[in-house]
């Protein structure tokens, strides 16, 4: 059994957060992070007792800010507040999006600046051991005040109230999964409604899990350009190190690095390489894919920057500062992760695009260099796989619509209290949709590059490419007749998400 995840000793790391929203592992709660959550919760308990209002201890929220409340009232403050902002609508989020929103508000409550007893980050702790998961909704969220719709079903939860998933997956009563699980439900005391969902977590969250996925997809990419080159009598010769060294982007130097391993010791692209072959230059889709797929590299490392700052970052309203002060800020703005998202979006499609390009070459006998038409059978009863490419046109079409940012929008909210917000959680939601759309463009042009390498014979595909052909025909079968097309593009779409096709592609590439 792998080691829990540690919070609250340092800053989680990327891999940490796709390990518990993902994978399901055990997390634990750092000793030195309890002590610290204490000492600070003795600051709350005397600013409680002080007879001058403090926003989020004696006070309503938002535009009500300034709204006294007493003490004997404070418990239910910090229910309504839970009940009231847990407002989701539409369809339930993935299980894996409310682990990583809750695993992240539980390293804020750690990091003993949000003043709430230690119970409560113990509760979180427990509820994601146990496996139970709130019942998010899609929409609720602005991005700004935190995720707080989103935070607030979790929080709820953890009240005993609403409905969770439980670790079968079950939907249940919130009260029945903790009681199954031994927790007991919360009883929120001041300052710990606030401190539970002003945080960016669903945003960040879903950019970590992004991430985590873009870097396997843009790996995937290479390989898939390498087999569409290959197969279409393409030459590496433009990929080579010292042309690449003329414009020094990092990300574009990686993935012609990745061609050159996938192109290596190909029968195919030895058979025309050289002084005979009359060939100028191959078309953009083909020659430019190092660059294509480099500046989507070069946006992830740049999200990866912005991702890391905000895992090491401490986000509440107000906060316990480290001298014992409460402070009012704007740290909850969801702008900088909301800019990066939609950068990714961009770059997803941009990927998509070129992919899809590389396809539609494939199917066409006047581009693609001695290919059947759509790679068909028998030409004019079979179509092969030329709807293939209308999905992979159609998909990369819904891409280009993801693209436009959701970040430059902004609708106001509480009485004009909060009147510019970040749209952060929506440019997540579209960048996950982006990131399937891509992932199935992909396995399309990987589907098409296999056979169109089988058609290739005699020829022989390359060690790596080869491997890649192989792995596709244990759910794809080879070229022939037509047949039921979507069982297959599916199952390819899985070898593809599940990063089997990477793999296969790297153990099998030029060292």
């Amino acid at each position: 059994m792998t080691e829990p995840v540690l919070v609250g000793a340092a800053p989680l790391s990327p891999a940490d957060v796709v390990a518990v929203a993902r994978h399901g592992a055990r997390v634990s709660l750092d000793e030195g992070a309890l002590d610290r959550i204490a000492e600070t919760r003795g600051v709350v308990d005397a600013l409680a007792a002080d007879p001058h209002p403090h926003y989020g201890v004696s006070t309503g929220f938002g535009a009500l800010a300034t709204t006294f409340i007493a003490p004997e009232r404070r418990h239910q403050l910090q229910a309504s507040l839970i009940r009231s902002h847990a407002a989701g609508t539409g369809a339930e989020v993935e299980v894996e999006v409310v682990r990583a929103l809750q695993l992240l508000r539980l390293q804020t409550l750690a990091s003993g600046r949000t003043g709430v007893r230690p119970v409560v980050a113990e509760t979180y702790a427990a509820m994601l051991n146990a496996g139970v998961t709130a019942v998010v909704r899609e929409y609720g969220s602005l991005g700004c005040s935190g995720d707080l719709a989103p935070l607030a079903h979790i929080a709820l939860a953890a009240l005993g109230e609403g409905d969770v998933r439980d670790e079968s997956g079950a939907l249940v009563p919130a009260s029945d999964a903790l009681a199954a699980a031994g927790i007991d439900p919360l009883v929120l005391v001041e300052k710990e409604g606030l401190a539970l969902i002003n945080g960016t977590d669903g945003m960040l969250g879903m950019l970590l899990l992004a991430l985590h996925d873009l870097e396997m997809l843009l790996t995937t990419a290479d390989l898939a350009a390498a087999m569409s080159i290959e197969s279409q009598f393409g030459t590496d010769a433009v990929f080579a190190a010292d042309l690449m060294a003329l414009r020094p982007q990092t990300g574009q130097a990686l993935s012609a690095a990745n061609l050159r391993s996938f192109l290596a010791d190909s029968p195919i692209v030895a058979s025309h390489a050289g002084p005979e072959d009359g060939r100028v230059q191959d078309a953009y889709s083909l020659r430019c894919s190092p660059q294509v797929h480099g500046a989507a590299r070069d946006t992830m490392e740049h999200a990866a920057t912005i991702a890391s700052r905000e895992l090491a970052s401490v986000i509440d309203n107000p906060v316990i500062t480290v001298d014992g002060r409460i402070e009012s800020n704007g740290n909850f703005h969801g702008a900088p992760v909301a800019a990066v998202l939609d950068f990714l979006a961009i770059s997803a499609a941009d990927v998509a695009s070129v992919s899809e390009r590389r396809t539609d070459r494939a199917l066409d006998p006047a581009r693609s260099r001695g290919l059947p038409p759509f790679l068909a059978h028998e030409v004019g009863v079979d179509s092969g796989l030329m709807i293939a490419q209308y999905a992979a046109a159609g998909i990369v079409s819904e891409l280009k619509r993801l693209a436009v940012p959701a970040s430059v929008d902004s609708i106001p909210s509480s009485a004009m209290q909060e009147d510019h917000v970040s749209m952060g959680w929506a440019a997540a939601r579209k960048l996950r949709r982006a990131i399937d759309g891509l992932t199935r463009v992909l396995a399309i042009e990987v589907l098409t590059g296999a056979r169109a390498l089988d058609l290739r014979a005699p020829l022989s595909a390359g060690p790596a490419t080869g491997a890649v052909r192989d792995l596709v025909r244990t759910v794809a079968e080879g070229p022939g007749p037509d047949r039921f097309l979507s069982p297959e593009i599916e199952a390819v779409t899985e070898l593809v998400r599940s990063g089997a096709v990477v793999r296969t592609a790297k153990e099998n590439a030029h060292a």
